[in-house]
């Protein structure tokens, strides 16, 4: 049975609760993502007060998924990295009791090589599956609705979908679009407003956000407790870019500013949240 979907902002204590976690322990992220996001989500994660290490280099999988707080597998890594490596990756974190997140990103895009990699993937144990509604839709077994790495699926079509991936494989999932919507296995169903239309724009800025999520899951130990710190972080990432966007020229100069703010919000109240 689903509970009814709450809603929750930046202005939710839990919010600036997870941002402070973050900041005081300085988790080490460790992430397998792709060449065209890794510069984004490692200054994401510095902005946010993490530690992160980002890449396949040899060892690095083994060693660093057993050692981190928590890891995210961007499955766009397979550009650069193997099947392989991220296996290994998730292997030694479940070995060592460490969350992880896994990013679909273009599942359901008709590449079926590709996708198979990534149910293997998702048959490994993640803690939240973070992705857009065509890929959160392929991965509970629905059509192929992507356009490459884009969605064409309505958050209304994907929240049914992933409410039943969310039970079966009794993990949190988060579908990001106009609004963010997080499900957890036992039916909770959270929704974070806001945002921006630039954060569509800039390369890897989901693929970042699935970083920051493993941030936060590194600092939530309770796994209770993880639904609203993911949600929490995707609150952030709103309340981010609707700041950062305020001063944009455009996508550049949002990126930019984004990194900014971010490494400006502060964890207690104020009216924006900006030191």
């Amino acid at each position: 049975m689903h509970a009814a979907a709450i809603s929750m902002n930046y202005d939710h204590p839990a919010c600036r609760a997870v941002l402070r976690q973050v900041r005081q322990q300085a988790p080490f992220v460790y992430g397998l993502t792709n060449y065209v996001a890794a510069a984004l989500s490692a200054n994401v994660l510095l902005a946010a007060g993490a530690a992160p290490a980002i890449g396949a280099a040899p060892g690095w999988p083994a060693g660093f998924g057993g050692q981190a707080g928590a890891i995210w597998v961007n499955a766009a890594g397979l550009i650069n990295c193997t099947a392989q490596d991220m296996l290994d990756a998730v292997r030694a974190a479940n070995a060592a009791g460490v969350p992880w997140v896994l990013d679909p990103v273009a599942m359901g895009a008709g590449i079926g090589e590709y996708d198979a990699i990534i149910r293997d993937l998702a048959r490994q144990g993640p803690a939240v599956i973070r992705g857009n509604a065509s890929e959160v839709m392929a991965l509970a077994g629905g059509a192929a609705t992507a356009r490459g790495v884009e969605t064409t699926a309505s958050i209304a079509q994907a929240v049914p979908m992933g409410q039943d991936l969310a039970r079966n494989k009794q993990v949190i999932v988060a579908i990001s679009g106009p609004e963010d919507h997080i499900l957890g296995p036992d039916g909770r169903h959270l929704v974070v407003p806001g945002g921006h239309r630039l954060l569509t724009v800039v390369t890897g800025a989901g693929c970042a956000l699935g970083g920051l999520v493993a941030a936060a899951l590194a600092v939530t130990p309770e796994e209770p407790d993880r639904l609203v710190a993911v949600a929490a972080i995707h609150a952030l990432y709103a309340r981010a870019a609707e700041i950062a966007a305020r001063s944009a020229g455009g996508p550049a100069s949002f990126a930019t500013g984004f990194v900014d703010v971010l490494a400006h919000l502060q964890d207690t109240d104020s009216s924006d949240g900006i030191r």
